[in-house]
């Protein structure tokens, strides 16, 4: 665990591990990495905008649990793209599978859980 935190603020150690991977393979999975990092932050920017500007919702303090949901996952995606980022990196150096995750999937049914308390809420108020 040590080691792995130790690899995402000092890359410069990654090159003692295995061979230089095909540069155009690091710099995929750099694209990768600010993908996540994107969707990080545009979690983040909603659950900023929820707190700021939605309208108080017919549950008490859904606004605010939906808010704190969105800037705690963003804040998770972000810590996911480093660690995927590096554990993907090393494994291209030492020529080993790549790392698999269920992240992808456990975002979206988050994201799809989120988006269907919503759908009850909006219903809720229409009514």
């Amino acid at each position: 665990m040590l080691d792995d935190l130790r690899q995402w603020f000092d890359p410069g150690r990654s090159p003692r591990v295995g061979k230089t991977p095909d540069y155009r393979f690091s710099l995929a999975n750099e694209r990768t990495f600010l993908a996540w990092i994107r969707t990080g932050l545009a979690l983040i920017a909603g659950g900023l905008a929820c707190a700021q500007f939605l309208p108080p919702l017919p549950i008490a303090h859904l606004r605010e649990i939906i808010a704190v949901s969105l800037l705690v996952l963003g804040g998770l995606v972000a810590l996911r793209a480093v660690d995927h980022w590096a554990r993907t990196e090393r494994a291209m150096r030492l020529g080993t599978d790549l790392p698999r995750s269920r992240f992808p999937a456990v975002l979206a049914i988050v994201v799809a859980v989120g988006a269907l308390l919503l759908v009850v809420a909006v219903l809720m108020r229409a009514l």
